[in-house]
């Protein structure tokens, strides 16, 4: 087979039809995965068993960010998301990346934490000796409740205590349960595994138990992607590479310290993360909410991302952060146009998927940086967002070009615009007609 290659020149002047045709070609897709990738395929019966009340489908744009190279290896991104400019960002901020070789991408294993919450604990002391005593017994009773997972090398690992003398309620014990969920994100079974336990716990403690459910901040399950720029990829319009790097680095300083530019400066991150999240099926909801607390997690929030020069004068950035996903259950296994999203990425763990995830945070981090930077974030964004716009006023066809060509040359891109100039060539096509 030959060596897949995601450096593919124009890819963005081709119709959506050609665009998904070189995927399929990238990917060795049959005509069923193909048809999964166009879309359209979770009909109404399959949506009314994933949630409640259902009416109907929702649809968004499925984009594919190219020119990735991870770990030496080149991959078709898949991203779904309704803004402007993040799928070029990512793809051009890869190819800056590719020139100097790639992104080198690391995770940990993937361990998760269930919590037990006791209340109305007799004694701490002793229900600490007591449940330290029960250890294997609990760890025991929970592999019971997920014996899949255990075959397949993973399940509950230890046991943690954390005491906590003081709340607004009183004092509490919280158990935390380590579990190693494999390829799976997890929730269901941690959350069946710590209702399993909670009587036991409530056995030696002498206390009652009240919450029982995993945390979202998943610290033990973490993903790490690292790059390294050569300041000639960075150069652009007359500025270069070296200047290019100097004020990247400001914007990032700025983040560092300004949790209200921080803010918007991780936002920029999830940007890429949630849209690869969302193609294959995983909770996005989940992976934010872990995020923002892990940037957090010093008692003040910062960026998320770390970016340096090194002694040659190379731009370096890393970003470490909680990814909990999974390439088994869920909408994983059920939503057809996931299934083929995690096809195209020809991955076969979980950690690979959140390897892939943070790529494209630390891609998109990147850049955002380069822009603001530079030209600044609204040449680029507007004239994508001068499409939607277009389409927003009724323009149809070749009309949303025309329109959208013509707000940024007059550089007027807002609705009232749109309109204008969509009435103006369709009165010059009449006139036109009747010539």
């Amino acid at each position: 087979m030959a060596k897949r290659d995601s450096r593919i020149e124009g890819f963005y002047r081709l119709t959506p039809a050609q665009r998904l045709q070189k995927v399929c070609e990238f990917a060795h897709f049959d005509d069923a995965q193909a048809t999964a990738m166009y879309g359209g395929q979770l009909d109404i019966e399959r949506a009314d068993k994933m949630i409640e009340n259902v009416v109907g489908t929702y649809e968004l744009p499925l984009g594919i960010a190219t020119n990735f190279r991870i770990n030496g290896r080149d991959l078709l991104v898949p991203m779904v998301v309704e803004e402007p400019s993040i799928v070029a960002g990512a793809s051009y901020a890869a190819r800056m990346v590719r020139e100097s070789g790639g992104f080198t991408a690391s995770h940990t294993a993937p361990v998760m934490i269930g919590q037990i919450q006791l209340i109305q604990v007799p004694n701490m002391a002793d229900a600490h000796t007591a449940i330290t005593a029960a250890r294997m017994r609990v760890l025991e009773h929970a592999n019971q409740q997920s014996q899949s997972m255990v075959a397949r090398g993973g399940g509950a690992r230890d046991i943690e205590i954390h005491r906590f003398d003081e709340t607004p309620m009183g004092a509490m014990m919280v158990i935390h349960l380590l579990v190693d969920c494999r390829d799976a994100m997890g929730a269901n079974a941690i959350n069946t595994m710590c209702e399993a336990i909670a009587p036991i716990l409530e056995e030696v403690s002498g206390g009652q138990a009240m919450l029982r459910i995993l945390s979202n901040l998943t610290d033990r399950r973490l993903a790490t992607a690292t790059v390294r720029i050569a300041p000639q990829s960075l150069q652009r319009d007359g500025i270069s590479g070296a200047e290019v790097i100097e004020r990247i680095l400001w914007a990032h300083a700025f983040a560092v310290v300004d949790p209200y530019r921080a803010t918007t400066h991780n936002k920029g991150i999830m940007n890429g993360v949630d849209p690869v999240i969302l193609a294959t099926g995983n909770d996005w909801r989940a992976i934010e909410a872990g995020a923002h607390a892990w940037a957090s997690r010093h008692g003040r929030y910062t960026s998320l991302s770390h970016w340096y020069r090194d002694d040659d004068g190379f731009l370096c950035g890393e970003l470490t952060m909680p990814l909990a996903v999974g390439i088994v259950g869920g909408a994983t296994r059920v939503h057809p146009t996931a299934q083929s999203a995690l096809a195209l990425l020809d991955i076969h763990s979980a950690g690979e998927l959140a390897e892939v995830c943070v790529c494209a945070g630390l891609a998109s981090n990147l850049a955002a940086m380069r822009a603001l930077a530079t030209e600044g974030i609204q040449r680029g964004h507007m004239a994508l967002h001068a499409r939607q716009i277009a389409m927003a006023a009724g323009a149809e066809g070749d009309e949303v070009t025309v329109v959208a060509q013509r707000m940024i040359r007059e550089q007027r891109i807002k609705p009232a615009a749109a309109h204008d100039i969509l009435a103006t060539i369709r009165t010059e096509y009449v006139d036109a007609d009747r010539a």
